[in-house]
């Protein structure tokens, strides 16, 4: 088990919250990873980082897999224009590589926003430390264990 996911598993037990972890395979999409895990789409919940432009921190957007991240609204939430964020800032803020970006077991405190359309949904699957790697958990837990505010910031 690599170094992320038994954080993310750390992160899930500590909260108690059942670190039932899954290997999905190969997805590279949304789609290919609500087929893979036998949910809806906007089951699954992304992991979005920007960077502030003025910050220089990295920014989570946690949204629904059908539900893409509005430039605009994100950066009125944020509060300062956002940039893309590179590989490096991604790992040094939270420890893991694009694509396996876990909503929990962050390196470092992040500043989190989530999609209000994934609170439609009990049961939600996020990422788990890796591409490869998802967890199902009651997505009305998520705010409180991400600390993330709710907001609309999808188009």
């Amino acid at each position: 088990m690599s170094k992320s996911m038994k954080r993310v598993r750390r992160a899930l037990e500590e909260a108690g919250i059942p670190a039932e972890i899954h290997e999905l395979g190969e997805t590279r999409t949304a789609e290919q990873a609500a087929e893979a895990a036998g949910c809806a789409l906007d089951q699954i919940t992304k992991s979005i980082i920007f960077r502030g432009e003025e910050s220089g921190e990295a920014i989570l957007f946690l949204t629904a897999g059908g539900n893409r991240v509005d430039a605009a609204k994100a950066s009125a939430l944020a509060g300062e224009p956002l940039g893309k964020a590179d590989a490096a800032l991604i790992r040094a803020q939270t420890g893991f590589a694009i694509g396996g970006v876990s909503p929990v077991g962050h390196l470092n405190p992040i500043r989190a926003f989530l999609d209000p359309r994934l609170l439609e949904f009990d049961r939600i699957w996020a990422a788990a430390g890796t591409p490869r790697h998802v967890f199902p958990m009651d997505a009305h837990i998520l705010p409180e264990l991400t600390g993330a505010q709710v907001a609309d910031f999808t188009s």
